[in-house]
């Protein structure tokens, strides 16, 4: 007798669903996906390249992922990050060798990856940083330098009309990316919708969520542009929908999600509307946050690709607001608290009092202060050469805590239910970098026994060659496999 067709219904249509998408029909290709987005394109939240820094987070760079503690720099954290992202590549790189998505444009280019650093203190750190890094395979071919020669070369638009007594740091990783997270989420749901039981509907917003006796849910789904409203039955629901995916998990009404809140935070760049300088920089270049600021706030120079067009940013500038979702409503905040996450919420407010500080700080500046900043990085910075420009929000996590009440955590949360009909994403940075082995974990929650079976780990292997085993300590796999990803992605 045959088995009955599983449907999963995916919610939001930016990289995570994509991804999720993309393994799920490799990985039980018989599989039904239904994929709803609010909005009337797919990846223009979150996943948008005008949304996100683009960085493709390896941890090559971001110092907030190896904090210095007691003299030593814990790198676990920034390990496990540049891992994921290496599987991210190895994903795309099967896409593209494949063909199932165009690569008219490039979704992924080269950039060198670079950590900036001044003052005596800092450059001890970054030094401990570096050698606790390159002595791993993952990040052997890191450079540092503090030769102000040398630095000169890598960064001459950062070192003109620097002060000449000034003790600075940089480490370089040539093999860094830029990535159009937004290019490559439509990419890949342009092939889901030519697969076999595979439907994406713009324009359509979930309403409410039903569990049914025999263990489904049912959606009430609305379409925007007539206003119908339908009933539609899954045995499964992912809901990947960046700043939105709190409120859709309130309309669940599931027990996980108790204690859980959500921070929104806005972001703004300044733009370089100067193409002389703008073709002066090639480089993602991340500094280190001021004291007592959250990791939100890691200034960086930064060269983005813009759909092929070359482009120059500095931020992020945060802001509050009580939108989750840039394309959001101003009551996203306020609606959000109830009865189960007020104490959370207001011990985090209590507790983060310098946070709400800096976060004042930063919605009161005037453009000197924002180029004040820029200084630092860019010291012949003129402000007419500058444009401010609005970034994606982020939603960072509320959860209780037992010893203060709540806790803000600066990351990403899988939330599953007891029965593993539903699983959801919370939070933001390094999400869209570490999509696939995000994407992976989903799957094993809530398509066990088909991920464990050896016909889902054949199914694994072709798209991602490494799966099973670590790049970390694996220097030939390590080597072997950024060969071919970039051979394919045409990087470096």
């Amino acid at each position: 007798m045959k088995s009955k067709q599983k449907h999963i219904v995916l919610v939001g249509a930016g990289i995570m669903s994509a991804t999720l998408g993309i393994l799920l029909k490799k990985i039980i290709p018989d599989i039904r996906i239904s994929i709803y987005e609010r909005l009337d394109r797919v990846g223009a939240e979150s996943s948008d390249v005008g949304n996100n820094a683009g960085t493709g987070h390896s941890a090559f760079c971001e110092l907030n992922y190896t904090p210095f503690e007691n003299g030593k720099v814990d790198i676990k954290k920034a390990l496990e990050i540049a891992n994921s992202f290496e599987i991210s590549k190895q994903l795309w790189a099967y896409l593209k060798e494949n063909e199932y998505i165009d690569y008219t444009i490039p979704f992924i280019n080269d950039i060198p990856h670079m950590s900036f650093v001044t003052g005596e203190e800092n450059v001890e750190f970054l030094s401990k940083r570096y050698d606790a890094m390159s002595c791993v395979p993952i990040f052997r071919d890191m450079k540092f330098s503090s030769s102000r020669h040398e630095i000169s070369d890598w960064i001459p638009l950062m070192m003109q009309g620097r002060n000449e007594n000034q003790s600075l740091a940089v480490t370089k990783m040539d093999i860094g990316t830029d990535v159009n997270f937004g290019r490559i989420s439509r990419g890949m749901v342009d092939y889901l919708c030519q697969c076999e039981n595979v439907s994406v509907y713009l324009n359509h917003n979930i309403n409410e969520f039903s569990k049914l006796k025999n263990g489904g849910w049912e959606i009430e789904v609305e379409n925007l542009k007539n206003g119908d409203e339908l009933e539609i039955e899954a045995d499964t629901i992912f809901i990947g929908a960046g700043g939105g995916t709190l409120s859709l998990l309130e309309k669940a009404d599931i027990e996980e999600i108790n204690g859980y809140g959500g921070f929104p935070v806005s972001g703004q760049f300044l733009r370089c509307n100067n193409p002389d300088i703008v073709n002066q920089h090639n480089a993602k270049v991340y500094g280190k946050a001021d004291l007592n600021t959250p990791p939100l706030s890691v200034p960086h120079l930064d060269t983005r690709f813009i759909d092929g067009e070359r482009a120059l940013f500095f931020g992020p500038y945060a802001g509050f607001t009580t939108k989750f979702l840039k394309n959001g409503s101003y009551f996203d905040f306020p609606l959000s608290i109830d009865s189960h996450n007020f104490l959370p919420i207001l011990a985090v407010g209590i507790h983060n009092v310098d946070l709400t500080k800096y976060l004042l700080k930063q919605v009161t500046q005037s453009d000197e202060d924002r180029i004040e900043v820029l200084l630092k990085y860019y010291p012949n910075a003129e402000m007419n050469d500058w444009e401010l420009t609005t970034a994606g929000h982020r939603v960072q996590i509320i959860k209780k805590d037992k010893d203060s009440g709540g806790v803000l955590k600066f990351g990403t949360e899988i939330v599953c239910t007891k029965d593993n009909t539903m699983a959801a994403l919370l939070g933001a940075s390094p999400g869209a970098s570490t999509s696939v082995v995000v994407m992976l974990d989903v799957i094993q929650k809530l398509f066990t026994d088909e991920i464990q079976a050896s016909e889902g780990q054949k199914r694994i292997r072709e798209m991602i060659p490494s799966f099973g085993e670590s790049l970390i300590d694996n220097e030939d796999l390590c080597q072997k496999t950024r060969q071919w990803t970039s051979a394919i992605l045409q990087l470096n």
